[in-house]
């Protein structure tokens, strides 16, 4: 069992930056993060492989986004910049343990986190 705690969301105006945290609780095989905005699907944004650091983005956060870890806090960071008003959602902290990693199309990890707020206004 992996615990995922989350922080940093809040309210930033379009053009600003945030940073996420999630803390995870033991070990991970590959980390992501999601977001799901009212009345939309979750929505894959970034993932991680925890021991290669390997990433991967979806296409509408390439370049504005950043998705790092520190294996020794086994912290995982999502740094959001040029935020826009179409980021706004709840974002979610998802982890897996092995027997591969969920593609991000594919919301299907283990773990998840109980998400925190983003809102950018324009």
């Amino acid at each position: 069992q992996v615990q995922l705690d989350e922080s940093g969301g809040g309210s930033v105006q379009a053009g600003g930056s945030l940073t996420l945290s999630c803390a995870a609780s033991g070990y991970t095989y590959c980390m992501a993060w999601f977001r799901q905005a009212p009345g939309k699907e979750r929505e894959g944004v970034a993932r991680i492989f925890t021991g290669s650091g390997s990433t991967g983005y979806a296409d509408s956060v390439k370049g504005r986004f950043t998705i790092s870890q520190d294996n020794a806090k086994k912290t995982l960071y999502l740094q959001m910049n040029s935020l826009k008003s179409e980021d706004t959602a709840i974002y979610y902290c998802a982890a897996h343990t092995g027997g591969g990693c969920p593609a991000l199309q594919s919301p299907t990890f283990r773990y998840w986190g109980q998400g925190t707020q983003v809102t950018v206004s324009s």
